[in-house]
């Protein structure tokens, strides 16, 4: 396990520079791969924009975390997604290229929810605070994209599930950081 400074990173996202992303993401595993790493993985779904950037240069291969996602999705028999995460995120390309390719729909969330929602994770949720109210504004969402056709919602930021999860989700979730986790370890076993 390696982890690059947040600050260093959040300052490149902050300027739209995904190329220094992904310098930031090749120093990391190639110091995991000079240990030993055979294959890496990144919970941070929002930086995986810069992957396109990584993956050529990349002494060892990625998991894509949209990609455990997808499978899960297909699996469990989802064909509509609802995207939550960051502002970046959810205006990425990262899951809508991954689920099209899959044969899935999404509903991203439209631009004041994702505005509310980037400010609840990086000044809330990313600082250890959970309020009640962010809980229920997330509900919201995921009840309005529910009326937009999603039979899932998936949690794409390794922060939401700390306060939206299946007990409390209108929509059943797919938690991306723990079916990353969890695509880790089988491909670990093999």
């Amino acid at each position: 396990m390696h982890t690059p400074s947040l600050a260093e990173t959040m300052a490149c996202i902050y300027r739209d520079d995904w190329q220094d992303v992904a310098d930031i993401m090749l120093a990391s595993a190639h110091k995991l791969a000079s240990i030993g790493a055979d294959f890496l993985i990144c919970p941070d779904n929002t930086i995986h924009q810069a992957l396109p950037f990584v993956v050529p240069r990349s002494p060892r291969p990625w998991l894509h975390i949209a990609e455990t996602v997808a499978n899960d999705a297909v699996a469990r028999g989802f064909r509509r997604l609802g995207l939550l995460g960051t502002r970046w995120l959810v205006e990425s390309p990262v899951y809508p290229d991954v689920l099209s390719a899959r044969g899935l729909g999404f509903v991203r969330p439209e631009a004041a929810e994702r505005d509310e929602m980037n400010r609840i994770i990086m000044d809330e949720l990313v600082c250890g605070i959970f309020r009640p109210q962010a809980m229920v504004w997330f509900q919201r969402i995921i009840t309005r994209l529910r009326a937009a056709g999603c039979d899932a919602v998936v949690l794409g930021c390794t922060e939401i599930p700390l306060i939206v999860h299946d007990d409390n989700s209108p929509l059943p979730t797919l938690d991306s950081t723990r079916l990353l986790a969890r695509a880790a370890l089988r491909r670990a076993l093999v």
